[in-house]
């Protein structure tokens, strides 16, 4: 390509290609693990991004020798770039003490990038960019799942009669197995079949994933407790 300002039809077709490719290896890692943006979003994204970038850099090649038309590629790509926050902002989510969804986010505002950078034919760092966010989703997920993991707020919500020392008797529990407690609410728990039943609600961190099994069965054996669930926040 002789002229920076031309650009023909195979390469466009190759830069969309590659931009619906390195998008949707993101999200595809997003929807495997069940987030709110997930491998469409990611690919319209990408592939969004990169025809911005082409149309920014070459569809108004029509008029660069205007004498008072003076082309600057990087002004859409700068919107997008500044755009992509709303839809970013979609997958956030607050949730009492937790703040969800941010991980999931940040690979939105990349992917938006490594369109750009493929649009503008700039394809070593794009696909590297691509393959360092991946191996960061992938890789360090695990190691922060297994040297992180007790650090992480957990909602602990348990059903249970309305009589006197149930709280005590759960708390009691949590504090042999070095349950660190953050957040206690009890409300009533609305069930014509299951009437005087109250939902215990424990914002907790647990110092090891492997004793969560045991703090659920000893929650359950307690007299009076039908029902016990945990969460743990995605980010």
């Amino acid at each position: 390509m002789s002229n920076p300002w031309v650009i023909d039809q195979v390469h466009i077709t190759i830069r969309l290609v590659l931009a619906l490719f390195l998008g949707g290896l993101i999200g595809f890692e997003r929807e495997v693990s069940s987030h709110a943006a997930g491998l469409r979003t990611h690919i319209l994204v990408c592939v969004g991004s990169s025809l911005v970038m082409l149309l920014s850099m070459y569809g108004f090649s029509a008029f660069v020798n205007e004498v008072n038309v003076r082309l600057d590629p990087s002004r859409l790509a700068a919107q997008v770039i500044s755009g992509i926050g709303f839809l970013g902002a979609g997958t956030i989510i607050f949730n009492g003490r937790s703040i969800t969804g941010l991980t999931t986010a940040a690979s939105l505002w990349v992917v938006a990038g490594i369109g750009l950078a493929v649009g503008a034919g700039f394809y070593y760092p794009a696909i590297l960019v691509c393959f360092m966010v991946l191996i960061s989703l992938w890789i360090l997920n695990k190691v922060e799942h297994k040297y992180f993991n007790g650090k992480k707020v957990r909602v602990l919500k348990i059903q249970a009669a309305d009589q006197p020392g149930t709280l005590g008797v759960i708390t009691t529990l949590l504090g042999k197995q070095n349950v660190d407690i953050r957040k206690i609410t009890l409300e009533e728990h609305e069930d014509p079949d299951k009437p005087n039943q109250v939902q215990i609600t424990f914002h907790v961190t647990i110092p090891k994933p492997p004793i969560i099994a045991a703090v659920l069965e000893g929650i359950n054996q307690i007299q009076g407790v039908t029902g016990v669930t945990i969460e743990k926040s995605k980010n």
